[in-house]
């Protein structure tokens, strides 16, 4: 990833409706969400969630896939790892136990 996508993740992120879908999206992991469902969920209407999903297709930080006449939206888990893997580039200076913690924070638990 380069600073250009870098940054337009980051921008895409900074609206308050773009963060929730996202962290919804993550949450509903490889299910994914409709559209619809989406709006739902969050009370957003069509019409503007369907810009914000632009947005965020846009990004790299979603994905969708067409079911017949309806939008699946996905988290885009290789954008986000992108993303965190340009932030974390030169972590800590060629110490990894420094960096460690951060890692444990983000990882999913193991069950």
């Amino acid at each position: 990833m380069d600073n250009k996508s870098a940054l337009e993740a980051f921008a895409a992120l900074s609206q308050p409706t773009r963060l929730e879908v996202f962290r919804l999206l993550i949450k509903a992991g490889e299910a994914g969400m409709s559209a619809g469902g989406i709006g739902e969920t969050l009370g957003v209407r069509q019409n503007t969630m369907s810009a914000n999903l632009s947005i965020l297709t846009r990004s790299g930080l979603i994905r969708s896939a067409r079911e017949g006449r309806s939008i699946r939206y996905f988290a885009d888990m290789d954008g986000v790892r992108s993303l965190l893997a340009f932030l974390m580039e030169d972590c800590c200076a060629g110490r990894p136990e420094l960096c460690q913690p951060v890692i444990d924070a983000i990882a999913c638990p193991q069950s």
